[in-house]
């Protein structure tokens, strides 16, 4: 499109009204790029936000622009930017931290307080055609590794940083709690760590025969219902095939998925919370504690693109299995995009193509 035409953006104005309307870029700073997005993959925290017009404890209170995970090619580029190129196909790394405080000078910038992140109120997203970021948040993208692939690095992201904080590798048997979007791109991180057996769990039988076709090396299917946890614990336990879970990984969030993983999890293994289902939960904390099952919380992700964009590069993980729905960038494609992702059912990773 050329810069005449006006940049658009899919404006989130309250529940399930989602409007493209234009979109003012702000100036392109010294160390900014300005880049044409081309691929943009719909999260579940959009949907929620949609649905909800909230997040946690993120409220929106004024119409924002939706998305968060996404690639593209850049545009212009600021006056001190010496390490990218107009041309240059980049995917996106979405949070900015201040780089000033505590956190983020130990490194640790995810736990920034003052992040600005795509698509987290008051910040706006990058469903847009055009957006402005800055330069060492946007990684070039390998010559074999599409825009589509470039927008599943911030998914892949957030497994990559769980298997780091969980420090799996060869000798790790994995438990995988959910087979959702973050579920798989788990599984597919754990595989690349060099995790022997890993098992999946889920209530749908559809998301764990696409686990099995990803690599995993059982899935169990189970209930909803609580009481049925201990019986469950026994099949996970035995699927892995007395090799004991080392760590597990919880991509739901639920008290019932967190009471799974503490008692299926060995003695001395880890459990590392990835879901954020419930903001309560009641959990048998005691028992895992007496058995030093340790608990690992993650937020998002750190320094991860680079790996992210390995694993593709190398082929050591595929993540063109998870995208199951394509749209165009229309008012009436935006609305059935969003749609088809809260539906669920058979979709798993709905993207724009711009």
């Amino acid at each position: 499109m050329g810069s005449c035409e006006e940049n658009m953006a899919a404006w989130l104005y309250g529940v399930n009204d989602l409007r493209v309307l234009p979109y003012k870029l702000p100036a392109l700073g010294p160390r900014d790029v300005r880049v044409s997005m081309k691929a943009v993959g719909i999260c579940g925290s959009d949907v929620h936000y949609l649905k909800t017009m909230s997040c946690g404890h993120f409220l929106v209170k004024e119409p924002m622009v939706i998305g968060h995970e996404c690639a593209g090619i850049i545009d212009e580029v600021g006056s001190e930017v010496t390490t990218l190129a107009p041309g240059d196909r980049v995917a996106l790394e979405p949070g900015t931290g201040c780089w000033r405080c505590d956190r983020c000078k130990e490194g640790r910038y995810n736990l920034c307080p003052d992040m600005k992140f795509f698509a987290t109120p008051p910040i706006h997203g990058s469903l847009a055609n055009k957006i402005v970021h800055p330069a060492d948040l946007c990684f070039k993208l390998p010559d074999n590794v599409s825009l589509e692939e470039g927008a599943m690095c911030e998914p892949l992201s957030v497994g990559v940083y769980a298997c780091r904080r969980a420090q799996i590798g060869p000798e790790t048997n994995v438990l995988v709690m959910g087979a959702g979007p973050i579920g798989l791109v788990s599984l597919l991180a754990a595989r690349a760590f060099g995790a022997p057996r890993i098992v999946v769990v889920d209530v749908d039988r559809n998301r764990l025969s696409v686990a099995k076709e990803l690599g995993a090396f059982a899935t169990v299917q189970v209930s909803t219902k609580t009481e049925d946890f201990e019986k469950e614990v026994e099949q996970i336990q035995k699927a892995v095939g007395g090799a004991g879970i080392d760590v597990t990984l919880d991509c739901v969030g639920f008290s019932k998925t967190m009471s799974t993983a503490l008692s299926a999890t060995r003695s001395g293994g880890k459990v590392c919370l990835v879901g954020m289902g419930h903001c309560d939960m009641t959990i048998p904390l005691t028992p895992a504690a007496a058995r030093e099952v340790d608990i690992l919380g993650v937020f998002r992700y750190k320094n991860t693109w680079p790996q992210c964009l390995e694993f593709l590069s190398s082929g050591k993980i595929d993540v063109k299995p998870l995208i199951t729905h394509r749209y165009g960038f229309s008012q009436e494609e935006v609305a059935d995009a969003f749609e088809t992702s809260a539906r669920g059912s058979n979709a798993i990773k709905v993207m724009f193509n711009l």
